[in-house]
């Protein structure tokens, strides 16, 4: 997992330093929805990962689970994660939408009645 964030962080530093460049549409489009559901699966998946790591309990890479889940090849995600990234202000709201569905889920498995209203996550 932390192979595919260095990707995404590479991605992005590519991104912001070829800004002049646009990125080409890929031919095979996960709409903007998907991706976010994607990036948040990926994060839980990270998260139980490293969580249950010295249990034994195995779970599924990321390029698989994203074939199994979504339907999706790693060469198809990898292009629409450059693809989105080509535009930052864009891609940070993703990520953004991300976080704020995990610190919502956070709440409730701590049971904490703190609410998380959309703009308060620092960034």
């Amino acid at each position: 997992m932390n192979k595919i964030y260095a990707a995404l962080i590479l991605t992005l530093f590519l991104a912001i330093g070829c800004k002049n460049n646009t990125v080409a549409e890929p031919k095979i489009v996960i709409d903007r929805a998907t991706m976010v559901n994607i990036i948040y699966d990926l994060a839980v998946l990270e998260a139980m990962r490293s969580i249950n790591s010295a249990s034994g309990i195995t779970y599924p890479k990321p390029n698989i689970y994203i074939k199994n889940n979504y339907n999706y090849d790693s060469i198809t995600f990898a292009q629409n994660t450059k693809f989105y990234a080509s535009n930052t202000a864009e891609y940070k709201k993703m990520y953004t939408e991300v976080q704020e569905r995990l610190l919502i889920d956070a709440t409730k498995l701590t049971g904490s009645k703190k609410q998380i209203k959309s703009g308060e996550l620092k960034n």
